[in-house]
C-alpha cells in the first residue's frame, strides 16, 4: 500500500492500488457522518476541462446510484464551478446552516502524486490551481491528483487526459456508496 500521512493530508491513496476502494470506504467511515440526514455532496469543477472534471464526473456517479441518499451538487449535466459556487454555497447555508459539506475536486501536483486520491478534514480551497480567488468549501476534502502543477495550469488541466478523472471518479464514488452500505448495514 502506497498510502502515507504527509502533515497536509489526512490520508492519500494511488486509486489504482489494490484494495483502493474498500481502503478509502473505511477511512470515510471514520471521517464522514453518514448517519446525519444533513449531509451533502459538493462535486467541484467543469465538463469543459478534462482535468476539471473529476468532481462532476464523481457527482454524476453518486447521483445514479438509488441506494446514495444524499443531495449531489455538481454533476456533468449541472456542474459546480466559479460561477456558481458562491451561490450554491449560500443556498445551502440558508437552507441548512448545520449541513456537513464534503468537497470534491481535481488538484494538480507533483508528478509522483498523479493518481493519488487526497483527503483531508477543513474545507477546499477550488481554483487555486488556476490563480482563482473562490470561497472555501466543506468540511471535509476529497481532491484527485490529475496532473502536474507548476507551470500553465490552464493548460495543463486542459490537456488532461479524461481517462485518468474518470477512473479516479469511479473509485471515490464506489469508495463513498460502500462506506455507506457499510454504514448502513
Amino acid at each position: 500500500m502506497r498510502a502515507t500521512l504527509p502533515s497536509t493530508y489526512d490520508y492519500r491513496i494511488h486509486y489504482q492500488d489494490i484494495g483502493a476502494v474498500w481502503k478509502l470506504s473505511t477511512f470515510f467511515l471514520q471521517h464522514i457522518p453518514f448517519d446525519t440526514e444533513e449531509l451533502i455532496f459538493f462535486c467541484i469543477g467543469t465538463d469543459r476541462s478534462t482535468g476539471d472534471a473529476l468532481g462532476p464526473l464523481t457527482g454524476s456517479h453518486l447521483s445514479e446510484s438509488r441506494l446514495f441518499p444524499f443531495p449531489i451538487v455538481g454533476t456533468l449535466e449541472r456542474p459546480l464551478h466559479a460561477l456558481n459556487l458562491q451561490q450554491k454555497i449560500d443556498e445551502t447555508r440558508l437552507s441548512n446552516p448545520s449541513a456537513f459539506i464534503v468537497a470534491i475536486d481535481a488538484c494538480l501536483g507533483q508528478g509522483s502524486s498523479i493518481g493519488h486520491v487526497l483527503f483531508h478534514n477543513g474545507p477546499i480551497q477550488p481554483g487555486k490551481a488556476v490563480g482563482k480567488e473562490l470561497p472555501p468549501i466543506g468540511d471535509v476534502a476529497i481532491k484527485g491528483v490529475v496532473n502536474i502543477a507548476g507551470f500553465m495550469e490552464h493548460a495543463v488541466l486542459q490537456s488532461t487526459r479524461l481517462h485518468l478523472p474518470f477512473e479516479m471518479s469511479r473509485v471515490v464514488a464506489r469508495a463513498l456508496q460502500l462506506a455507506y452500505g457499510r454504514h448502513h448495514s
